[in-house]
């Protein structure tokens, strides 16, 4: 249905897993490798979706999330976080909540198909 998938994440084999995933899954992929990047594409393609990774070079996850919420559009933008960090470090984890994202993922936990299935699960709803 060429819906709109922006993957913000630095790590190159990351990328492509998620990129071939969401591909092979029938979306519209575009790849930023950092927070300042991905906030520019995100304001300037408005995908239908973001899978956001916090720890990154530049802005990190959380800040550009924190920008992302200032714009109009960005405000009601459907976020899908992704992490390394575990439910332990549980301050970096509150804050991300409160910033309303959509879903919240700890990469080790999920199967790069599973993140797939849960960006069409998200975006069928």
């Amino acid at each position: 249905d060429g819906k709109k998938i922006l993957i913000v994440e630095d790590e190159p084999a990351m990328q492509k897993a998620l990129y071939a995933a969401c591909d092979t899954a029938g979306f519209v992929c575009a790849i930023a490798r950092d927070g300042e990047e991905g906030l520019a594409q995100a304001l300037k393609e408005k995908p239908d979706l973001i899978l956001l990774d916090l720890l990154m070079p530049k802005m990190d996850g959380m800040a550009m999330l924190k920008e992302l919420r200032k714009d109009t559009w960005g405000a009601e933008a459907r976020v899908l976080i992704l992490t390394n960090l575990s439910a332990d470090d549980s301050e970096r984890v509150k804050a991300a909540v409160e910033t309303y994202p959509e879903f919240y993922l700890v990469k080790s936990d999920w199967s790069i198909e599973n993140i797939a299935n849960k960006v069409k699960e998200l975006l069928d709803a």
